[in-house]
């Protein structure tokens, strides 16, 4: 009897894979993804080597996401105009062209600082329109629409088994052979991504015939967006948790060399263990059958991931560093996805891709300037300060929204209530078989 049930939860967790498009997406996506994060511990490991800069370190991190900040918006109307599918497939193939150029730079030791920045800035370009059009794709790949949340929690859980996988391989591969493999695997892995896009079937695209400009439906996207309170408050979470929170990454490779006296392998380490918490997080969301309580979740989640990252910063033993660095991955994916599956829950169809871009632009276009920031503030104070006042500034973000949560629920309620989720919450039922739109993660 208790197998059944455990199979049934287990079918239940995985439900959006019943979807053929789907599960070539993430098929293909999880195994890209290990490459991804190959290539940047790679790139982190290189550049501190070379340098010895914690500013660099920052830099590198700029010049990748800044084009998301800036070209965030725009990317979100391509994605609502233009075929998503053939958009992929083009921003997938110019990343492979980048990250062999990257690679073959490495390899021939012909690398140069520049060079770093310049192919991140053009990578950050690529993915400003890559990923807020993938975050509103996956929308067409489920047929059940009830299955929505699950697909995004499976997303985040499948970009977080590669940030678990992929820097542990990375630490390894750098150690014996260098940084030059790592990015080349990275390239290779994009066969696997372009594979899966191009064996999808798919509905013919229909071009919805649009009478405004794009610069008028990009202003209708931000008075949306930001004229209803509860759209507006997700994506100042996600722009705080991003400013404060995400600048950890930026500094790891000074803590695992200079704080914990290690090497590649201790930032593979420090890299996976965040991983390891942040799959454990998505798969915490992918087992709810509701978004309703989410909102408390979210600030449970940050006050978790703040205090993490404060008793990370004055660590100095392998062991307690690993422990606090898995829950601030849990903290921190539970509420960028929660985040991002209310938004989704909420949001009217048509307007999906432009605010998903605004999502995309908050979490990617945050985190450059706070990295910048941290670089340089730690260049004066150090980074274990640094860190703990990034932690600190991550707790304390949250307390206008828990303070606000009352009012907001009330406003999402009429919407609850439209997509016939509210009445199966009253009797404490399944409400995933009537969610029809509720997302990362990368």
């Amino acid at each position: 009897m208790g197998e059944g049930k455990s199979e049934g939860k287990l079918s239940s967790m995985f439900r959006a894979l019943q979807s053929r498009n789907y599960k070539l997406f993430f098929v293909g996506q999880g195994i890209s993804l290990i490459g991804t994060w190959m290539q940047q511990i790679a790139l982190s490991w290189l550049v501190y080597r070379l340098t010895d800069s914690v500013f660099l370190l920052g830099a590198v991190t700029f010049s990748s996401q800044i084009p998301s900040f800036l070209l965030g918006p725009f990317a979100g109307v391509v994605a609502d105009k233009f075929n998503r599918h053939k958009v992929l497939i083009v921003t997938q193939s110019l990343s492979m062209l980048q990250a062999s150029t990257l690679a073959v730079l490495v390899l021939t030791e012909t690398i140069e600082i520049w060079h770093v920045l310049a192919l991140s800035a053009v990578l950050g370009i690529i993915n400003a329109f890559d990923i807020s059009t993938r975050q509103a794709f996956v929308f067409e790949l489920v047929e059940k629409r009830e299955n929505i949340s699950n697909a995004i929690a499976l997303n985040s859980s499948m970009f977080n088994m590669a940030r678990l996988v992929g820097p542990t391989i990375a630490g390894l591969i750098i150690a014996v052979v260098g940084e030059g493999i790592c990015i080349l695997i990275n390239a290779v892995s994009y066969i696997a991504v372009l594979a899966s896009l191009l064996m999808m079937q798919l509905k013919p695209f229909e071009r919805v015939a649009q009478q405004r400009k794009a610069w008028e439906s990009l202003k209708d996207g931000f008075q949306y967006a930001f004229g209803f309170p509860p759209i507006r408050s997700l994506i100042m979470i996600v722009a705080l948790l991003s400013l404060f929170g995400m600048p950890f990454s930026v500094l790891l490779p000074v803590f695992a060399r200079d704080i914990l006296n290690g090497g590649a392998n201790t930032l593979g380490y420090l890299m996976g263990a965040s991983g390891f918490g942040a799959l454990a997080g998505a798969m915490f969301l992918a087992q709810r059958k509701s978004v309703v309580g989410l909102g408390k979740v979210i600030v449970g989640m940050m006050v978790l991931f703040g205090s993490s990252l404060i008793a990370f910063s004055f660590s100095t033993m392998l062991v307690l560093s690993l422990l606090l660095m898995l829950f601030s991955g849990f903290g921190m994916i539970v509420s960028m996805a929660s985040c991002n599956t209310l938004l989704q829950t909420i949001v009217d169809d048509d307007k999906r891709g432009r605010v998903m871009s605004l999502y995309a632009t908050a979490f990617m276009g945050m985190a450059p300037i706070g990295s910048m920031l941290a670089g340089a503030v730690a260049e004066h104070i150090g980074v274990g300060y640094t860190l703990a006042g990034c932690g600190l500034l991550c707790a304390l973000s949250i307390v206008p929204f828990a303070v606000s949560l009352p009012r907001l629920r009330q406003m999402v309620w009429p919407i609850y209530e439209r997509l016939g989720i509210v009445p199966e919450i009253a009797t404490g039922l399944q409400s995933a078989s009537s969610l029809t739109a509720p997302p990362e993660e990368r």
